[in-house]
């Protein structure tokens, strides 16, 4: 909930882009990694920047391994203490996305010195700390700078055993394809950033931003899973081409079954669309079929802190289910499509 501190702050205004709607386009980060060199050969780096990834991966002795990422971002709310909760989670879910257990944090300020009080920061960290102490981890230090825009994040580590390793591109054929997140935080996170958001739909999209997607380590451990990522600034769309292409697979998706933020219609009706929706779209369409109207924003809305897209056996989703569920109840466990042969396009939407 807003505070008297965050009444004439208004973070989301300080930056152009908001959440995971500020990472570079898709396209233009291709060209960037395509000619930042020659790959270069390390004993034991089990997963790279060679693919579209969550998190790097290293082999440390005898099966165990280290998981190795970081996630940042400029505000996507205005209250810093929840800024600082969402960013946390955001970058703490890409180990849980590679079926590992986080271990240590270390956060990333880029801060405003000039324009902010040092209270908005200090709130920003204690958010972040809260977040950490569900995972179960330290934060334990990290680097600060005087940005002109608001940027927060973290550098995350975590531990995994070999073949609990889950990454986007093992999906197989006939996999059925399941999230354990709504979608809409990007609609979302655009009408507040315009002021049209309702105090109960920001709280709503809050609780749904905050929450951990601790079910991923559970889901790495069973040899049911065969690929997992999370949904976060490319979209639904966006992620799951980038399963199929890893996994050389297409995918079939019934774009009904698409669970969406209780509350997000009402804004779409509105046309409150973030830019980067379109970008999404416009990077994506020509990889996709069946898709004519409106149903695009479902699928290209940009996600932040969203929940983890899973390819699982096709005879076990009951058994997927109930772990899940155990794990964490509030967790969705939607059923959106299926894995298909390689065909002419990447994603058929029914």
């Amino acid at each position: 909930m807003e505070n008297s501190l965050t009444e004439s702050i208004k973070l989301t205004q300080l930056s152009k882009g908001s959440g995971c709607g500020c990472k570079i386009a898709p396209a233009v980060l291709e060209e960037i990694l395509g000619k930042s060199g020659n790959r270069e050969i390390f004993p034991g780096l089990l997963v790279g920047n060679e693919s579209s990834d969550d998190a790097a991966i290293l082999e440390i002795h005898d099966g165990l391994c280290l998981i190795s990422t970081t996630d940042f971002f400029t505000p996507i709310v205005n209250n810093p203490f929840d800024y600082g909760r969402i960013a946390a989670a955001n970058a703490i879910s890409d180990v849980y996305a590679m079926g590992g257990n986080p271990t240590l944090a270390l956060a990333i300020l880029g801060f405003p010195v000039d324009k902010l009080s040092t209270e908005v920061a200090r709130q920003i960290i204690a958010g972040a700390k809260e977040i950490c102490k569900n995972a179960g981890i330290p934060l334990a230090g990290g680097h600060t700078i005087d940005s002109q825009d608001p940027i927060f994040g973290l550098a995350v580590n975590g531990l995994v055993q070999k073949e609990n390793i889950r990454k986007n591109s093992t999906a197989q054929n006939g996999d059925l394809i399941i999230l354990t997140k709504p979608i809409g935080s990007g609609v979302m996170s655009a009408a507040h950033k315009r002021g049209l958001l309702s105090a109960e739909d920001l709280e709503t999209v809050t609780k749904i931003m905050v929450r951990l997607n601790k079910e991923g380590s559970k889901l790495g451990e069973s040899t049911d899973v065969h690929a997992m990522t999370d949904v976060t600034g490319f979209g639904l769309i966006g992620h799951l081409i980038e399963m199929c292409e890893g996994s050389s697979l297409s995918a079939q998706i019934n774009v009904k079954d698409i669970p969406l933020i209780p509350g997000v219609e009402t804004y779409i009706n509105q046309y409150i669309i973030p830019d980067n929706t379109y970008r999404n779209w416009n990077s994506f369409e020509s990889k996709v079929a069946g898709v004519s109207g409106p149903e695009f924003i479902s699928l290209c809305d940009p996600q932040t802190s969203g929940g983890l897209l899973v390819a699982i056996q096709p005879d076990k989703l009951e058994q997927i289910r109930s772990l899940i569920k155990e794990t964490s109840s509030l967790a969705e466990v939607a059923v959106i499509g299926r894995f298909i042969p390689s065909a002419e396009k990447t994603v058929y939407v029914q």
